[in-house]
């Protein structure tokens, strides 16, 4: 990914915010030289500096069973930012850009098809959403049309060995101009442009001139 060292995070709980609010990920495998790409909810899990993945493909999905190298992206946030928002828009040359927030963990995939890991992945990944929605459904592997369905998926569990987090906040504009654009995104009607405008508030009271 390309990384200017202005939109670089290293603090990995700006990667758990990322993953509580948006767990849906893109996973990324390599075959034969062709890429291969799935888009499918994990539970994220964080201790220390170990980050792990889990989920599960549809059995018939090409990906399914990769083992080995694969990359892992969670997708945060994002608004386009326009130049008339600067008030320094008359004293500088200013081009419309995009801000956002971005995860790529590079890792392992080690996949499973046991039924008692395939119970956990499938009850914890029902929980965690069920609870979201505000309702209950429940997987119950003691009924035999529940546990037929674990045939149909394969399990996996990645491992990230190198994270890169890329948050372009407008970091490399002064103060002035960055709190314009927060300002102006949080106007906006789109819940992503008001989520964007709260990275921004966030980073800018982190910083030693911030509030």
């Amino acid at each position: 990914m390309y990384l200017p060292r202005a939109f670089a995070e290293t603090d990995l709980d700006a990667l758990d915010r990322l993953a509580a609010a948006d767990s849906f990920i893109t996973l990324l495998t390599v075959r034969d030289g062709s890429p291969e790409l799935s888009h499918l909810p994990v539970l994220y899990r964080r201790d220390g500096e170990r980050v792990e993945l889990i989920g599960h493909w549809a059995r018939p999905n090409p990906q399914a069973g990769h083992e080995g190298a694969a990359l892992a992206i969670f997708h945060g946030p994002h608004a386009y930012v326009s130049p008339s928002w600067y008030p320094d828009k008359e004293a500088a040359a200013r081009v419309p850009t995009w801000n956002y927030a971005v995860a790529h963990l590079h890792g392992t995939l080690h996949a499973f098809d046991d039924d008692t890991a395939l119970i956990e992945v499938v009850d914890g990944l029902s929980r965690f959403h069920e609870a979201a929605v505000g309702s209950d459904w429940r997987f119950e592997p003691e009924r035999d049309d529940h546990r037929r369905q674990l045939r149909g998926i394969v399990g996996f569990r990645f491992v990230a060995e190198r994270i890169e987090l890329k948050f372009k906040l407008s970091q490399n504009h002064p103060m002035a101009n960055r709190e314009a654009v927060s300002a102006q995104l949080q106007a906006q009607s789109r819940e992503a442009s008001k989520a964007v405008a709260g990275l921004m508030r966030e980073r800018m009271s982190r910083e030693p001139n911030g509030d």
